[in-house]
């Protein structure tokens, strides 16, 4: 697919590399926590283990479903598939629906790797990052990324999606799930207003809390709309947020920046409690 004389491709690359250094100097400039997990060697660990996941599922994706996203989209545009095409549906608000539902699509997704128990074992290794900035948008399990995808091919199929709008939800779903994955300052009165349309670094940060209660709420990545609606939304962290403890309550030391470690969790079982030294138990 060419856009403005760009294949696809090249397209998505230019946004993200755009959007990621950019995120990365505001990082720099005004981080929102200030912990060892982000910064020095443990930070530098991470961004490499973060950074080559996002490589390992790019390639894993492309053996596996060579068609992605837009692929599909084109594939189904080619053979009429699709309730939008059925119904005559005009392309620009063919468009705006596919976006929209697109969203809600992987928003459910989400709640449903946490509710499943044989999905979150996947998808844990995304919460097992005890920092939380832009590279954490990118840790997600090679399998996890390929199942998404099968269930995002469905239905872009289901509903003939416009490969356009496709294209414009892949690159500003991959953005917005970096910036509220960054650890970046934002005035409260522009997060109050931003975060009733799109989902903020200070609300997602809530769902990566190790508190089972707030991991279980803002499971939103771009439109902020689907967890106020389904009742998912948390407000504030119950220890603020500048105290909220990052990650899994499991695994709390520097093994959860080591690639290996991350690519093994879905296989490894959660370490046994260790006893209480005045009861034995």
């Amino acid at each position: 697919m060419m856009l403005f004389g760009l294949s696809e491709p090249v397209i998505r690359i230019l946004a993200f590399s755009t959007i990621f250094i950019a995120l990365a100097a505001i990082e720099l400039l005004a981080p929102r926590l200030e912990r060892k997990e982000m910064r020095g060697a443990l930070k530098s660990r991470r961004w490499m283990t973060n950074l080559a996941m996002v490589v390992l599922s790019s390639v894993t994706l492309r053996v596996v479903f060579p068609l992605a996203a837009v692929g599909t989209a084109l594939w189904a545009q080619s053979n009429g598939f699709g309730l939008f095409p059925l119904l005559g549906v005009p392309l620009w608000v063919a468009g705006i629906i596919a976006f929209v539902l697109l969203d809600f699509a992987v928003w459910l997704e989400h709640v449903v790797s946490h509710k499943w128990p044989w999905l979150w074992r996947i998808h844990r290794m995304h919460h097992a990052d005890t920092g939380f900035d832009l590279t954490t948008a990118l840790r997600f399990h090679p399998l996890e990324i390929v199942l998404s995808m099968f269930w995002k091919a469905a239905v872009i199929i289901a509903l003939g999606a416009p490969p356009v709008a496709v294209l414009v939800f892949e690159i500003i779903l991959n953005g917005a799930a970096m910036f509220n994955h960054a650890n970046i300052r934002l005035p409260k009165p522009v997060d109050a207003v931003l975060r009733l349309l799109i989902v903020t670094p200070d609300m997602h940060r809530i769902h990566h809390s190790t508190d089972p209660r707030e991991t279980d709420s803002n499971y939103g990545f771009n439109l902020a709309i689907w967890d106020r609606l389904f009742s998912t939304y948390t407000q504030t962290p119950r220890r603020g947020d500048t105290g909220i403890e990052i990650g899994l309550s499991e695994w709390r030391d520097s093994r959860t920046a080591g690639l290996g470690w991350a690519l093994a969790l879905p296989f490894r079982f959660p370490p046994k409690p260790r006893p209480d030294r005045r009861t034995g138990q």
